[in-house]
């Protein structure tokens, strides 16, 4: 008895009948295989099944209903009730001129935000590469335009480029220049648009090259050193090919943001242009005009046939790139 009391105060307790601490013990088996199914094999899918299940409700599904919606006429008051009509809104949307306009001009402001945007972003992580004072402050510094919201950075470029008292036009008329209507006109409503966006995104691509290049090992710049490579020679030969998978990403990640461009044109046009993208659509986006539809003409339908429109020309890029890279790859 006085054995027994000391095994229990000491946590020990011995094995009974129906206690499973045997090494045969059936429920001792049955933890060893459970344990064995969630091992290092089956454990990654337990965590990430549930991003899936996320995903599956918030994207997939919404993707399917949207492209259910674009083969129908449907209109925003009546959201249930939707008459078929196949690949009409297609059909029509092809024939579009404003479609086409729009595509139009999503694609040079994109270039024309893009390119800049990108090279200003590699040459800004690259002196903040260099071991310099203060450089965390620069470091968060050029993070300060991203985290600023899209209508503040809009309405302040706005009045910058205002035609009687914006900033711009009274630089250029310091120099004899004359003022320029950034609104009205085609091409410089697309440079000021694209200036908002080049603002806000080549602080926040540069902290990305930032962190690529501080992941390449010193001793290929030692060796490019040795060999006599300049500076410039080190960029171009060993920090671009070294960070290539992130500049990769950075353009994946700019034509998307390109493509469902909406924010800044629409608070440029200040007002009713601004879902027009301007009195003669000259920098409307697919974006806006995916608004203008669904919002403002209440055509639902054809609103998701242009969402459609976007996706499907994202695939298309995406496809395009692949094939380069594989043919580039390929032996000759």
């Amino acid at each position: 008895m006085a054995t027994s009391t000391s095994n229990a105060l000491a946590g020990e307790e011995r094995p009974g009948p129906s206690s499973d601490t045997g090494s045969g013990s059936p429920g001792r088996r049955r933890r060893s295989a459970l344990l064995h199914r969630l091992d290092l094999k089956g454990a990654p899918y337990a965590f990430v099944a549930p991003f899936f299940v996320v995903f599956a409700a918030f994207s997939f599904y919404p993707l399917v209903y949207t492209s259910w919606i674009s083969l129908h006429r449907v209109e925003l008051a009546t959201l249930d009730v939707m008459e078929w009509v196949a690949f009409d809104n297609y059909v029509e949307l092809w024939g579009d001129s404003r479609f086409w306009n729009a595509l139009s001009n999503t694609i040079t402001i994109g270039v024309i935000s893009t390119v800049p945007q990108l090279l200003m972003a590699l040459g800004l992580a690259h002196l903040l590469n260099y071991r310099m004072r203060a450089s965390l402050f620069f470091r968060v510094a050029s993070l300060v335009p991203y985290a600023t919201s899209v209508a503040a950075a809009a309405l302040v470029f706005t009045m910058i480029f205002e035609r009687d008292f914006g900033m711009i036009n009274w630089a250029l008329g310091s120099v004899g220049v004359d003022p320029v209507d950034w609104e009205a006109d085609k091409w410089p409503a697309q440079v000021a648009i694209s200036t908002i966006v080049i603002w806000r995104w080549t602080g926040y691509n540069a902290l990305l090259y930032l962190a690529a290049m501080q992941a390449v090992p010193a001793e290929r710049y030692e060796a490019a050193a040795i060999d006599g490579a300049s500076r410039w020679k080190q960029f171009t030969h060993v920090t671009v090919p070294g960070i290539r998978s992130t500049i990769v990403f950075t353009i994946v990640l700019s034509t998307i943001g390109a493509t469902q461009l909406f924010g800044e044109p629409l608070i440029f046009g200040q007002g009713p242009n601004g879902v027009t993208g301007g009195a003669d659509n000259q920098y409307q986006t697919l974006g806006l005009l995916l608004y203008e539809e669904g919002w403002k003409n209440y055509q639902m339908g054809r609103s998701a046939t242009v969402a459609w429109a976007m996706f499907l020309l994202l695939v298309l890029a995406f496809a395009a790139q692949r094939l380069v890279k594989r043919l580039r790859s390929r032996p000759s």
